[in-house]
């Protein structure tokens, strides 16, 4: 079993990197391959690997929390390794973290080959089972303690309201204005359609 490969990236496409590693080349699987294009020298990759009758695959990761969310995806029903790989690039782990937490269907259903069933079961099985992804220091940015996932969760509504108002002819000004009115005030949590309410209040007030 291969948990993990270091080596010089010698070849990028749009779905895999490949990485030399002593001489002997492997195709590795990615989110975002060209998130290596930028980096110089020796490069340590995640790997989970899968063996089908066909082939021989190897998915990689930047960091070992994203191999283990990965492997948190692929075992929901309906949710297999292209797909999960879909879902990592479509948001950062704390956005689909917060966002199954939070229960929050409309962020999961923009997401690469999640359609509403498969947002549910996701939420269904895995809800209960990333506790253990949280425990990783701060000082990595790459997973929040749970307070920063809550409030990276209960930005998300807002985004919404956010685009909304904008549509509206707001500009982007006027509305992290309002914005930072509302948090210091309490008021930036709710539905989608309770902050548009609450911002455009403070709009007219603005005016």
């Amino acid at each position: 079993m291969i948990d993990y490969l270091r080596g010089p990236v010698v070849h990028l496409e749009p779905e895999y990197v490949v990485l030399d590693v002593q001489g002997v080349g492997y195709r590795v699987f990615c989110p975002n391959p060209y998130a290596f294009a930028k980096l110089e020298g020796p490069v340590t990759i995640y790997i989970h690997y899968q063996t089908r009758e066909d082939a021989t695959l190897l998915f990689g990761f930047p960091t070992r929390e994203e191999q283990k969310l990965f492997r948190k995806l692929i075992e929901v029903s309906g949710i297999g390794p292209r797909v999960a790989l879909g879902i990592l690039t479509g948001g950062t782990p704390d956005q689909l973290i917060s966002a199954i937490y939070q229960e929050n269907i409309t962020f999961l259903t923009k997401l690469p080959g999640i359609g509403k069933k498969t947002a549910q079961r996701m939420i269904l099985d895995l809800r209960d089972k990333l506790g253990g992804l949280g425990e990783v220091p701060m000082q990595t940015g790459l997973f929040a303690v749970a307070a920063e996932a809550r409030e990276a969760a209960e930005a998300l509504p807002w985004e919404e309201a956010r685009d909304g108002l904008k549509a509206l002819g707001y500009t982007e000004a006027e509305l992290d204005r309002v914005w930072l009115i509302m948090k210091k005030e309490g008021a930036d949590t709710g539905p989608v359609d309770v902050l548009m309410k609450k911002a455009l209040g403070l709009l007219y007030i603005a005016k």
